[in-house]
Formats: structure tokens, sequence, C-alpha cells
């Protein structure tokens, strides 16, 4: 069985503040992407995440967003990612689902797949998921309450 992971978090947000968190790029850079990210995620668009406390900036190519919905995305999360795209390349495939709550949070929930059926995808995947997790506990501390809870956890 391939490797498939599902983080979830509750931000006691608006849902459109917590959807326009993750697509917007000076919103992101400021708890998640410590190097800054750049291009607003829209649909068929390539943006790159940077990351000052990881080597290099990433990719990211951007399959699908539905505002207030889900956000789609594909990218080169490790070298042993077996889930082609249109383009044949093999790239992870990333799913973020939003949720209004009745008691005016939102749910967020990622996903992940597409690593091959070996130790190192299943390493890989463990890595991202870390990764993922660690983003949904930026993102509540950031727009809770201000602060940026990567800087510094990683290096």
């Amino acid at each position: 069985m391939k490797p498939k992971f599902t983080v979830a978090g509750r931000i006691a947000k608006p849902l459109s503040e917590v959807f326009e968190a993750v697509v917007a790029p000076g919103v992101l850079s400021e708890y998640f992407t410590t190097g800054g990210a750049a291009g607003r995620l829209e649909t068929g668009s390539v943006v790159t995440w940077d990351f000052h406390d990881f080597p290099g900036a990433f990719p990211v190519h951007v399959v699908e967003v539905v505002q207030d919905r889900h956000i789609l995305l594909r990218w080169d999360g490790e070298a042993d990612a077996v889930l082609p795209d249109v383009e044949g390349r093999n790239r992870t495939l990333v799913t973020f689902a939003f949720e209004a709550l009745d008691d005016g949070r939102t749910l967020v929930q990622i996903s992940e797949e597409g690593w091959s059926d070996t130790p190192e995808g299943l390493k890989a995947s463990y890595g991202n998921c870390e990764g993922w997790t660690g983003m949904l506990a930026a993102m509540k501390a950031w727009l809770e309450h201000g602060v940026k809870l990567r800087e510094g956890f990683y290096k």
C-alpha cells in the first residue's frame, strides 16, 4: 500500500480568512515559508515556496483552487514520488480541504499521497506529514495570536 496521510486542525477564524492565509503569499510567508512565498495560489500557476530552514526554494504546481473549499497542489516533495502529473513528472499530490464549523472555527485538512512503497518513500511521507502538521500549528498560532511558531523551530 502506497504511503498517504491526512492531518487536520481547527482554527478559530472565519473560513475566508483561513483560506486566504494559504493562497496569499504575503500571509503564508508570515507563518510558514520562512524564505518567502512567490505567487498567489491560482489554478494552473506555478509558484515558489522558499524555506530558510531547508535547502533551496521549491516549485509548487497549483492543480486547482476552489475558493473557500479546496486547493490541490503537486510538488517534487521527494525524488521517489511515483504519482505522475500531466507533464509526466512524478510529484506528490497535496490536498487542502476547508470547512466552516458551526462554532465559527474552520477545519483544515491536509492530505498528501504519491510516494513509492519503499522504505525511502515511507520515510519521505513521514517527513512531509511532520511538515504539514507543523504548518497547521504555525497557521493557528499566527492567525489566532500573531505568534511566529516556526521561527527557529527547525534550525
